[in-house]
């Protein structure tokens, strides 16, 4: 082959290397576009205020016929909460020994559970009495848990959320949630509603609506209005966004946080 031969066919390649770079540069940049117009961004709208036990370390939160459930954290004020909504009065209390900082709460049926931060054991009540029945133990760190209807899903204060049995709480499998392609870590109290995962992030005033089938992020709640400039400065620093329970009558989320004087019932406009 002679040499401009060689260099013809150089040329093509060449140019055949370029345009395949290009395209693909193309396509990427168009996904990339894609990812970020799915994500839709809302904010809470305020329908009603309650107050909320300031002194409560909130890491879980339920709404269920009519009252409020809430677990609280730190070692020695750990607790199991019933909750009149419309006072804040605090109906029932069930205290955990000083060993556990409680976290994530849910309601499976007519039963509550409860996991814990770092001793790895999640603790199973009976919704009407409060009476321990069972002791689950698990792997890792727990840090926020929901149901849909079926399986449980748990946070650990990473990027992953990972599902679990009902009955038995064995571990089924686990997914990355993703916003824009990026992993998001911290992932903390969560809300599962109609087959999405609603998840706090912590240290954050926003909270995540999460595909639960591929993990993807699908809209982000900025909620940083719900406190004034004045109530964050009286408040402690680990006095962060942490709660979100769900009222499917009224369609209607109850937000609040560690150590908040309220708690809100908003919509997601």
């Amino acid at each position: 082959m002679g040499s401009k031969q060689i260099q013809k066919t150089t040329s093509k390649r060449s140019t055949k290397g370029s345009l395949f770079l290009a395209l693909t540069l193309a396509i990427i940049t168009l996904n990339v576009a894609s990812c970020q117009s799915t994500v839709k961004k809302l904010s809470p709208e305020i329908i009603n205020v309650y107050p909320h036990d300031s002194a409560a370390f909130t890491q879980g939160l339920l709404h269920y016929d009519g009252k409020l459930y809430e677990s609280t954290g730190l070692n020695g004020q750990s607790s199991l909460r019933e909750v009149e909504l419309e006072t804040g009065k605090v109906l029932r209390l069930f205290p955990l020994d000083d060993q556990y900082f409680a976290e994530g709460l849910e309601r499976i049926n007519d039963k509550l559970i409860q996991i814990t931060w770092q001793s790895g054991v999640a603790f199973l009540y009976d919704l009407k009495t409060f009476e321990r029945q069972k002791v689950f133990n698990y792997d890792g760190q727990g840090w926020g848990i929901c149901y849909d209807g079926e399986h449980l899903y748990m946070s650990d204060g990473s990027a992953k959320l990972f599902k679990r049995n009902a009955e038995t709480f064995e571990l089924i499998s686990s997914i990355t949630v993703k916003q824009n392609g990026n992993a998001i870590k911290d992932l903390n109290e969560l809300e599962c509603v109609d087959g999405f995962i609603y998840a706090n992030v912590w240290h954050a005033d926003r909270i995540l609506k999460i595909d639960k089938n591929n993990g993807n992020v699908v809209a982000e709640i900025d909620a940083s209005s719900l406190l004034t400039a004045d109530e964050r400065r009286a408040l402690d620093r680990e006095a962060v966004l942490n709660g979100i329970a769900y009222d499917p009558e009224k369609e209607s989320f109850f937000i609040t946080g560690k150590l908040w004087p309220n708690l809100f019932e908003v919509k997601f406009k």
